[in-house]
């Protein structure tokens, strides 16, 4: 089994992606537009989801961002 096999990919829709990092959709869409959080992936015509590994990333890096300003 190869690593990449062994890793389990896992696509949060917007909602999800809004409980965890706590901010609106218009705030995520602004953020994206500015390139300051993940790039949505494109499911369907209509449908897009984020990757869990790069939301998990984002926050990690929010906290290390504030807890160096204190």
């Amino acid at each position: 089994m190869t690593m990449l096999m062994a890793m389990v990919i896992s696509i949060l829709r917007l909602p999800a992606v809004k409980t965890r990092v706590g901010l609106s959709r218009s705030a995520i869409y602004l953020a994206v537009s500015r390139a300051e959080f993940p790039r949505p992936v494109q499911l369907g015509a209509r449908a897009v989801g984020w990757l869990e590994s790069e939301i998990e990333e984002w926050i990690r890096e929010r906290v290390k961002q504030s807890r160096k300003l204190q």
